[in-house]
């Protein structure tokens, strides 16, 4: 670890306010193309897991027929956890330390958990006025809500966790993730960290 990493660390340690317990990063299927793409993400996972216990990729799509490719590539990750990927056609929960989502856009997401509970009204199993926030969420393939989103490469949102990351913290970097480094990511923490959470109040 370079001295500036090591100062970045120190001040998170020595900061009141707890990291984040969740972390989500937003890449894009181009970002993978990157030579030393899937190594920085092992990477990254690594500088989270000592500070948080749950991280959530989300990987957006334009050609969905890269889908599979993508999958296998990154079921093959030599993570340091359990990873959980689902794809947009997937409407089981993922329940592991690393969830990976490729293509599964949070309108997709939120519109299957919908289905789903139509389904059971339809089928006399759920009455309507049982549909509530806690409903929803049991019935959304990445149910965790993240503490900070982090998105590399530009300031915009993604259809990503729509549901679930309304009350997360955003942080927008201009640094591509070819060139995501320790450095930023404890930036992204630190930044996290001096920012007084709200959750909508």
């Amino acid at each position: 670890m370079g001295l500036y990493e090591r100062y970045l660390a120190r001040r998170i340690r020595r900061h009141e306010a707890d990291p984040p317990d969740h972390v989500a990063l937003v890449i894009t299927e181009r970002d993978l193309l990157e030579a030393g793409a899937y190594e920085t993400l092992v990477d990254c996972f690594a500088w989270a897991f000592e500070y948080a216990s749950r991280v959530t990729v989300y990987v957006s799509v334009l050609d969905t027929e890269a889908v599979p490719t993508l999958r296998r590539e990154l079921e093959g990750l030599d993570a340091p956890r359990e990873v959980a990927v689902r794809g947009p056609d997937d409407r089981t929960r993922a329940d592991a330390p690393i969830q990976i989502g490729i293509g599964l856009g949070g309108k997709h997401e939120f519109t299957s958990a919908v289905q789903t509970l139509a389904e059971s009204v339809d089928e006399g199993e759920l009455a309507p006025e049982e549909i509530d926030d806690e409903r929803v969420e049991e019935h959304l393939v990445f149910p965790a809500e993240p503490d900070l989103v982090i998105k590399t490469g530009a300031e915009r949102l993604s259809d990503f966790m729509i549901w679930q990351s309304v009350y997360s913290e955003l942080y927008f970097t201009d640094v591509n993730w070819r060139d995501f480094r320790k450095r930023d990511f404890l930036r992204a923490v630190r930044e996290y960290c001096n920012r007084s959470r709200r959750f909508g109040r």
